[in-house]
């Protein structure tokens, strides 16, 4: 299959620079596969598309400020951006990264932070190359200070790329959902940031249970595709916990006949990596490189909450799996007529019915 079946044109004008002014305040394009159906509707309304006994399943990562800046001694500007613990682990001072420009630094460097306005070095936080790989790849040692407090003080939210504005004191919040918890992520699981306190309150009263599971958003989330066919792509990995209470709601539900809606493809992508052939849940922990991508068939979730993907990436083929990729075409073709907002701060899609 090629990747550029999953390709479509996009004005740039319609790529969310900033959150709607309201969480939660977005719009939502309800799509059924089954019957081609199609509407757009406020997300405040997603209640009323599940019933008492039906389960969400929610990431609850927590995006940590993942982008740094640090001088060497000689006063050249280094880049650094986190991707994640070195040990693999929840917590430590070691960390994989890349950095910018990679060259200027060999092994044994010290490098010493830059506060968040960019400028004001901080000689009481500091960073050690500790190794670096042909690709790129760095450890880096945080030291002076535990790893929580140094990026506190001096990490950046890292906004996608597309985003063309540095982070602002408003993403602190809006670029994480109400109900991360568990940092380790170097991007939002954007699906979820429509979410409000009253929305699961409304969810709650209606008999909707909630799952919560976590997997840790990679830089890889926003690698293109650049082979020429979808089967040549080699998917990235990311970290994934799944509790045995989340194993146990699902698997309530889904015995009951009651349906799943996974919020998100980081859910999904967590789920279908827990999920039997039977279509129970099993609880685990580890590294997922899964990749879906049509003619995949998904065993776990009956619904997706999910926003608008890039042309041409892994994510974008995974909503094709579940809902068929001339439907998923159709979706966006509403979608830009009706100018939604795409991308991380964008608007969303509901998926009622899996396909398959």
């Amino acid at each position: 299959m090629l990747i550029s079946e999953f390709d479509y044109d996009l004005p740039e004008e319609l790529i969310a620079q900033n959150p709607p002014e309201k969480r939660g305040g977005s719009r939502m394009l309800v799509l059924n596969p089954a019957s081609g159906g199609m509407e757009i509707v406020p997300f405040a309304r997603l209640d009323e598309y599940l019933e008492s006994g039906d389960v969400v399943a929610v990431n609850d990562t927590k995006v940590i400020r993942a982008r740094l800046f640090a001088r060497k001694d000689t006063g050249a500007k280094i880049e650094i951006f986190l991707l994640g613990l070195a040990d693999g682990g929840r917590s430590g001072s070691r960390w994989l990264c890349l950095m910018k420009p990679a060259k200027r630094v060999s092994p044994g460097t010290v490098l010493t932070m830059l506060l968040r306005d960019g400028a004001s070095p901080a000689p009481q936080y500091r960073a050690r190359l500790v190794s670096k790989d042909a690709a790129g790849t760095c450890i880096v040692e945080f030291e002076g200070a535990e790893t929580e407090t140094i990026l506190r003080e001096c990490g950046h939210l890292p906004l996608p790329p597309y985003i063309k504005r540095p982070d602002g004191e408003a993403d602190s919040a809006r670029y994480q959902t109400v109900y991360a918890e568990i940092p380790g992520a170097v991007a939002a699981p954007t699906a979820g940031l429509h979410f409000t306190q009253e929305m699961f309150r409304k969810l709650s009263d209606k008999g909707v249970d909630t799952a919560k599971l976590t997997l840790h958003v990679g830089a890889g989330t926003f690698k293109p595709v650049e082979e020429t066919t979808v089967e040549a792509h080699k998917m990235h990995t990311e970290r994934y916990f799944f509790s045995e209470d989340a194993a146990s709601r699902l698997n309530l539900a889904r015995t009951a006949g009651h349906r799943i809606l996974a919020v998100g493809t980081t859910s999904l992508r967590t789920l279908e990596t827990c999920v039997g052939e039977d279509g129970l849940f099993q609880a685990g922990s580890g590294e997922t490189g899964i990749y879906i991508h049509p003619p995949y068939k998904i065993r776990s979730a009956d619904m997706l909450l999910t926003n608008f993907h890039l042309p041409k990436s892994t994510l974008l083929m995974l909503v094709s799996a579940f809902a068929g990729m001339e439907t998923i075409r159709r979706a966006y073709q509403l979608a830009i007529r009706e100018r939604m907002r795409f991308f991380s701060y964008g608007d969303c899609m509901l998926i009622l019915n899996r396909i398959g």
